[in-house]
């Protein structure tokens, strides 16, 4: 079975990075720094969209100001890695998910470079046959064309997507794959107000899951 993850609120809280990132970028531009809250909750379309919800956070529309801020935010994003934290027993999940033989990809919207330097950095990366980032092509989540490269580049076949979004959500549905929602990451609506096949909190429950839906899709087919 093929299964593909988000990364960010999924398999790892990055938000106190990315918010100190995104203050770091407002400080540099004279603008007035935001919460967690407030940053967490733009995170999931790609980073130039968080970087226009920054300057919108600021009741400004400005394409020649937010160019320069995408590229001061890049800049900074590859060593944005010290405040970065996996959810708990996401690890050993993974760990279980290659030991019983699964090939696992990843699919976020976080560009390939900064994701694959906080893969790296977290000691994850050797464990995915993929890793599709916002910029691996012409189109982000919620387009399934991410999340279909990502599984033609693990062989193709049956495959589970693994996210904690609405975006994930959207893209699951888009591309016809089942979603398993991890609902302690970065939603802001119930997980039942969107279409999952299952749900965990706790990452030891993840192998078990992934094994119970790989079995109904094979009696299914």
């Amino acid at each position: 079975m093929i299964v593909i993850f988000d990364l960010d609120g999924t398999l790892i809280d990055s938000a106190p990075d990315i918010h100190k990132t995104a203050n770091e970028v407002l400080a540099e531009e004279g603008l007035g720094l935001l919460d967690m809250d407030t940053v967490r909750g733009f995170v999931g379309h790609g980073m130039p969209h968080l970087v226009r919800q920054l300057l919108g956070a600021h009741g400004i529309e400005d394409e020649a100001r937010a160019a320069r801020m995408i590229s001061s935010f890049g800049a900074r994003y590859d060593g944005a890695v010290g405040l970065t934290r996996f959810y708990a027993g996401a690890a050993e999940a993974l760990a279980a998910l290659k030991a019983q033989g699964h090939v696992l990809g990843l699919c976020t919207n976080k560009p390939v470079a900064p994701a694959r330097a906080v893969m790296r950095h977290m000691g994850i990366l050797d464990c995915f046959t993929a890793v599709i980032g916002g910029d691996s092509g012409p189109r982000r989540k919620p387009d399934p064309e991410p999340l279909w490269m990502a599984i033609a580049d693990c062989g193709g076949g049956p495959a589970l997507f693994v996210g904690d979004s609405e975006v994930d959500a959207a893209t699951a549905t888009a591309a016809g794959v089942p979603l398993i929602v991890h609902t302690e990451g970065y939603r802001k609506t119930p997980a039942e107000d969107f279409p999952h096949v299952a749900a965990f909190s706790d990452f030891a429950a993840l192998p078990g899951i992934v094994a119970a839906q790989a079995e109904a899709l094979e009696t299914a087919g």
